[in-house]
């Protein structure tokens, strides 16, 4: 079954809300990251030297941006084109960076939730399972051609 317009549609609403606070979401991002998965601190940079998820770290703000921008343009291209076909050469670094990074089918599964509870939290009211839904469907796809090219490197 494909990505429904409603699907799209509803994607795109939520994340043009969670645009009016950026710099929240992507704190509570990284925050309910490490509530679940507390281990995952040191696959990050920018929180390995850091007891707490740093308030106005830019390159957590730019990785959480990533993530919901990503998500969100999956959402488009599952309803346009049904398969998610970000740059060749983005899909390779990502994948590469996820496996030098130790990044596991886990961790993945660690990011949905939290972006799933941050979504939620940013779009209040307006939060249901079909919202839910189209969120996790985009990141399911999103993340399922990240893990194609999660290939290790050649020793």
């Amino acid at each position: 079954m494909g990505f429904t317009e409603r699907e799209e549609a509803l994607v795109k609403e939520s994340w043009e809300i969670m645009k009016l606070s950026i710099p929240e979401h992507s704190l509570r991002f990284f925050t309910i990251i490490l509530e679940i998965a507390p281990a995952a601190k040191n696959m990050f940079s920018f929180l390995r030297d850091s007891d707490e998820v740093p308030q106005n770290n830019p390159k957590l703000k730019a990785h959480a941006v990533k993530v919901f921008k990503m998500t969100c343009e999956s959402a488009i291209q599952l309803r346009e084109k049904g398969e998610v076909v970000a740059g060749e050469t983005t899909l390779k670094y990502l994948g590469a960076i996820h496996v030098k990074n130790g990044v596991v089918d886990a961790h993945f599964e660690v990011v949905k939730q939290a972006l799933l509870r941050t979504v939620e939290e940013a779009v209040g009211e307006k939060w249901n399972e079909e919202t839910k839904c189209a969120w996790g469907s985009a990141y399911d796809q999103l993340a399922a051609a990240i893990k194609a090219e999660m290939k290790p490197e050649a020793a």
